[in-house]
């Protein structure tokens, strides 16, 4: 029974979110032939101001603007996955 945990920064729709959870349903399913029925995947939405890097929390660099080469940017390699 693959387990998938997912940590994203909170405040996306629950559209996005829900099209995610099904494409990793089935990048799993596809890689390891594993029954949909037994892949469980856990989205964990942390908040802007729980996710620091390098001592600076996203909110602080969403606040600044701090967004170019090297700052955590939205979106990008934000997740940790496991399975």
């Amino acid at each position: 029974m693959p387990h998938v945990e997912i940590a994203i920064r909170q405040g996306r729709p629950a559209e996005k979110i829900r099209s995610m959870i099904s494409a990793v349903t089935r990048a799993v399913a596809d890689s390891l032939d594993s029954p949909i029925e037994a892949i469980r995947v856990i989205v964990v939405e942390v908040p802007t101001t729980h996710w620091a890097t390098g001592d600076v929390t996203l909110a602080e660099k969403l606040a600044t603007g701090n967004t170019g080469p090297g700052a955590a940017q939205p979106g990008i390699g934000e997740g940790i996955t496991r399975g």
